[in-house]
């Protein structure tokens, strides 16, 4: 069996920066093993696996394709850079001429428009709570810093820190990490932008990813609100490095805009 597949680079104009996704466009599901095989020999933070949707009765509207998302190591629920570059891909590359496309997943359906080489995801909104009591010396130890502004969870964990120097010269020990926690965020307002960040997950595969969208369905609700205001620009201070603009459209919903960048096409045979 041979199947096609793409490497886009997403949330940046330029090759060789932001978050590469590794797109395979299937006609139909093949096994969630050898899903997972693909995906630990593509060795890139997620792969993204979409087929043309079969349309039910219990259809709310019209959905063209379901999507899937797996690390090296785990399948996701949730992934940002991987829905950009498979929608980037289908307007680009596979003749897809609607102005929106919807994909089913396991968070429910994503929207994606192109306008003028922008991309526009509508995600769900999920907002952080307040994580109480004391904070832990040893999470300090797993992120490199030496003080933490407060916690917060949704599906991630997120620590806020003072500045975007912080986040930036953190320095995690990611075998201690993977001990103790799933996936972290660490974040602060920016300089150059309204709020930066960096996501560590080392027990699903990826230490540190470049430029994670759906960490961001996350922080928009949390620093739409601490700053008062409902559009954002956001900064991920990871090696590649990655720009987003942000949007928090209701209590429910966010929108999450990026460019991306061909890098290349190949076929796998298995």
């Amino acid at each position: 069996m041979k199947l096609p597949i793409y490497q886009i680079d997403a949330f940046t104009n330029k090759l060789f920066s932001g978050n590469p996704a590794a797109v395979v466009p299937l006609e139909h599901w093949i096994s969630t093993k050898l899903m997972q095989q693909i995906s630990m020999e593509n060795n890139v933070s997620d792969t993204a696996f979409f087929v043309p949707h079969i349309s039910t009765a219990n259809d709310l509207e019209k959905i063209d394709f379901d999507i899937r998302w797996f690390t090296p190591s785990n399948e996701i629920n949730l992934c940002g850079h991987a829905t950009l570059a498979s929608a980037f891909y289908l307007f680009n590359y596979a003749g897809f001429t609607k102005d929106i496309i919807v994909f089913g997943s396991q968070s429910g359906l994503l929207r994606v428009t192109q306008k003028a080489g922008l991309l526009t995801m509508e995600f769900p909104s999920w907002k952080p709570v307040k994580v109480e009591g004391d904070i832990p010396l040893f999470l300090k130890e797993a992120l490199g810093i030496d003080e933490i502004i407060g916690l917060y969870k949704y599906r991630d964990l997120i620590v806020e820190v003072a500045d975007e120097d912080v986040v930036q010269n953190s320095q995690p020990d990611f075998t201690f990490m993977k001990k103790y926690f799933d996936k972290i965020i660490i974040t602060a307002p920016g300089n150059q932008a309204d709020f930066v960040s960096r996501f560590y997950a080392p027990a699903f595969g990826v230490d540190e990813d470049p430029v994670t969208g759906s960490a961001h369905a996350q922080l928009i609700p949390f620093w739409s609100e601490r700053l008062g205001k409902k559009n954002l620009k956001a900064l991920q201070l990871s090696a590649r490095g990655g720009e987003l603009w942000c949007e928090q459209v209701s209590y429910e919903r966010v929108l999450i805009s990026g460019q991306c960048v061909f890098y290349m096409r190949g076929e796998i045979e298995v």
